[in-house]
C-alpha cells in the first residue's frame, strides 16, 4: 500500500504561483505514473496533470502552459508548479498513484489511480 502526503497549498492572488509537493512511500515510486487531480466545491474531481514512469507528461487543457508536473525519483516525490493562477483554479488538489506499473500513456481518469493523498487546498483570490 502506497502512502501519499501533499503539501504546498495556500492562498494566493490571481497571477501568483504555488508549488505543490507529494511525498510517497511504501512502493517503488519510479515504476508508476503519478497524477494530480482537483475538486472544487459542487464539482466533480477532474484531472489536472500526470507524469508517467519515464517522465512524459499530460495536462488538462485548462492548465496547459501554466502548470508543470515533474518528479524526483530519488526523493519519491512528485511536484506541480502552478503559475499564472486564476480564481477558477481554486480547489482541493489531490495527488494520486497509478495502479499499473510502466503504463506508457498517462491515465486521465481517476479510476486508474488506486492510491490518493488527503488533498491540499489551493485558493486563488481575484
Amino acid at each position: 500500500q502506497v502512502q501519499l502526503v501533499e503539501s504546498g497549498g495556500g492562498l494566493v492572488q490571481a497571477g501568483g504561483s504555488l508549488r505543490l509537493s507529494c511525498a510517497t512511500s511504501g512502493r517503488t515510486f519510479s515504476s508508476f505514473a503519478m497524477g494530480w487531480f482537483r475538486q472544487a466545491p459542487g464539482k466533480e474531481r477532474e484531472f489536472v496533470a500526470g507524469i508517467n514512469w519515464s517522465g512524459s507528461s499530460t495536462y488538462a487543457d485548462s492548465v496547459k502552459g501554466r502548470f508543470t508536473i515533474s518528479r524526483d525519483n530519488a526523493k519519491n516525490t512528485v511536484y506541480l508548479q502552478m503559475n499564472s493562477l486564476k480564481p477558477e483554479d481554486t480547489a482541493l488538489y489531490y495527488c494520486a498513484a497509478d495502479t499499473v506499473p510502466f503504463r506508457v500513456v498517462v491515465a486521465t481518469t481517476f479510476s486508474n489511480y488506486g492510491s490518493w493523498g488527503q488533498g491540499t487546498q489551493v485558493t486563488v483570490s481575484s
